[in-house]
């Protein structure tokens, strides 16, 4: 009996022996894997060979170094296989995630899967634990609590279009909103700038050197936008308010008038000749450096304009540090409001008369304009009544020149000066009767005072703030109100429009006054000023900005920029 026992102990041992050649090798027998498909989500699974089966229970799954989780897994369906619930075809797992931190960007999961299987053969083999680093993409992810759909503002969302696009997109994005700039009274008074700067060049004005110096003005005054909202981004300096103070403005003020005598013919206005040597190359240069010190002047005085296309790109400059980017941005925009002041230029140089009488009248009608930029300039500092004398006594001066009081004048002419100066003398008479209005100069025959006081009593009642501690306590002695706070400025050329536009329509007026109206005055750029501006993000004015019952600022609904009534209006009725 023993000696039968111990054959069949030896003819097993050697059975065996002669089948262990058959069994797979663990990496032949289990192909694990793990990857993340279009969705998001991962894919895992084992990949078994022929007569191999793995355990169900033993096939786990786990995500570990990240802060995304798994929501839900999705598994074939087992077996039931000598007792035991396994897979005896390859199980693939889908895995999907969550995301109820919300963090954002690429994240990095490590996936750990563990499984064990065995052979039909009759062999088990060890368990195995395998991990696989991979990358998520957030964005693409939902969130466990509730999605917060937040509201942008327009600013932040053109900041937003810096931070998501293609260099191509903003470049070509902005250059479109320099564009639409530049149909903004803030562009305006550069077109007899850059018209009289081209006339003025004299005779042997060829078009390509018209476009040549329309270009460079042009450039000079994309400079001067680029570097002073880097600036302004990068240390909330506003160097454009900066250089609204009354003496730069009288200076520059001067400067026009200067241009506007050399015009009318009284002197010439050029380098010394020994300057104009060192500068030029002979002589093809003459005229350039000029016109583009007034280029970058006129982008930084003449035109201080804040929009939400500027905003937005100093607010991704002050979010993020990138000058480049956001300063690319910026010259882009000013590239796109300059281009209609090139073709501008360019007319004035191709349709310039030849020398004679014709050149003398075109001279002395850019030397009016330029007075009226003088006079427009001054309207930032000094009374509107003061500045409506001086158009009257400009345009009376106009009419006399086109020959307003000549029998014999064209037609044309002779009808346009009669219009101009009997409006002009309208101006002038209502500064002397103490109602001066542009807009209605002679509505002081209707009433006298009585008119004025009903006009000034139609206005709005703005609190006025210079500090965040007067502020402070305007908003706290309003708690549980609707505020509007309205960042303004006396140099601020949209600030007027919205004063004589927008803030004067009778919808407008009365949907205002269900508001605390708060006016933060920014005129002095002052350091408390200053301060005011930066701690609600207003790189200058114009600028809105709403306050909940609870004081909190509702920065969604900030406008940035004129808006028109209708538009106003209707941002007032979502508040």
């Amino acid at each position: 009996m023993d000696i039968f026992i111990k054959f069949v102990m030896i003819l097993s041992f050697t059975f065996s022996l002669s089948s262990a050649g058959d069994f797979l090798m663990p990496d032949e027998a289990f192909k694990p894997y793990a990857k993340v498909n279009e969705k998001m989500e991962i894919e895992v699974g084992v990949t078994i060979a022929k007569d191999i089966y793995l355990y169900a229970d033993k096939l786990t799954v786990k995500l570990k170094d990240t802060k995304l989780t798994l929501k839900d897994t999705k598994k074939p369906a087992t077996v039931t296989h000598h007792d035991e619930e396994v897979y005896l075809d390859s199980p693939n797992l889908i895995l999907a995630l969550d995301n109820p931190n919300n963090v954002t960007g690429i994240q990095n999961v490590t996936v750990v899967l563990s499984y064990q299987g065995c052979s039909e053969m009759g062999l088990c083999y060890n368990p195995y634990t395998k991990e696989y680093p991979l990358t998520i993409d957030s964005s693409k992810l939902s969130s466990s609590t509730p999605t917060v759909v937040v509201e942008l503002s327009e600013t932040d969302a053109i900041a937003d279009t810096i931070k998501s696009g293609s260099l191509a997109v903003v470049l070509l994005t902005f250059l479109g909103f320099g564009l639409l700039l530049a149909m903004t009274p803030c562009v305006f008074p550069m077109i007899p700038i850059i018209s009289g700067v081209i006339v003025s060049q004299g005779e042997g004005l060829t078009t390509k050197k018209a476009l040549a110096l329309s270009i460079v003005y042009v450039l000079a005054m994309a400079v001067a936008y680029t570097i002073a909202g880097v600036l302004a981004g990068l240390f909330g300096a506003n160097l454009q308010a900066a250089l609204q103070t009354p003496w730069v403005i009288y200076s520059f003020s001067f400067v026009f008038v200067a241009l506007a005598f050399s015009m009318f013919g009284f002197y010439e206005l050029k380098l010394p000749d020994s300057l104009v040597a060192k500068v030029s190359s002979g002589g093809n240069r003459s005229g350039y450096t000029g016109v583009a010190i007034m280029g970058f002047l006129s982008a930084l005085i003449v035109g201080p304009c804040v929009a939400a296309p500027l905003a937005g790109a100093l607010v991704y400059i002050g979010q993020t540090g990138d000058a480049v980017l956001g300063g690319l941005a910026l010259f882009s925009m000013s590239i796109g409001m300059g281009l209609p002041l090139i073709v501008v230029g360019v007319s004035a140089g191709k349709f310039m008369p030849k020398p004679g009488v014709w050149m003398t009248m075109v001279s002395a009608i850019f030397g009016i304009m330029m007075l009226g930029v003088a006079i427009w300039m001054l309207e930032k500092i000094v009374d509107s009544s003061l500045t409506t004398l001086l158009y009257g006594l400009l345009g009376i001066g106009t009419a006399i020149f086109l020959g307003v009081f000549e029998k014999e004048s064209h037609v044309f002419k002779k009808s346009v000066a009669v219009i101009m100066f009997i409006y002009s003398l309208s101006l002038t008479l209502s500064f002397l009767a103490g109602s001066a209005s542009m807009i209605h100069p002679l509505s002081f025959l209707k009433g006298g005072t009585a008119t004025v006081s009903q006009v000034e009593s139609q206005k709005l009642d703005f609190k006025v703030v210079v500090s965040i501690e007067e502020l402070n306590a305007v908003l706290e002695a309003n708690r549980g109100k609707k505020i509007l706070l309205d960042f303004s400025a006396e140099w601020c050329t949209s600030c007027k429009e919205f004063e004589e536009i927008t803030f004067s329509d009778a919808a407008v007026m009365k949907k205002m006054n269900e508001f605390v109206l708060v006016r933060a005055d920014v005129t002095d750029n002052t350091d408390k000023q200053k301060a005011l501006s930066k701690k609600y993000g207003v790189f200058g004015p114009p600028a809105i900005i709403f306050f909940d019952e609870n004081l909190k600022v509702q920065k969604s609904k900030t406008v940035v920029g004129f808006v028109e009534p209708a538009e106003f209006l209707k941002h007032l009725n979502d508040i």
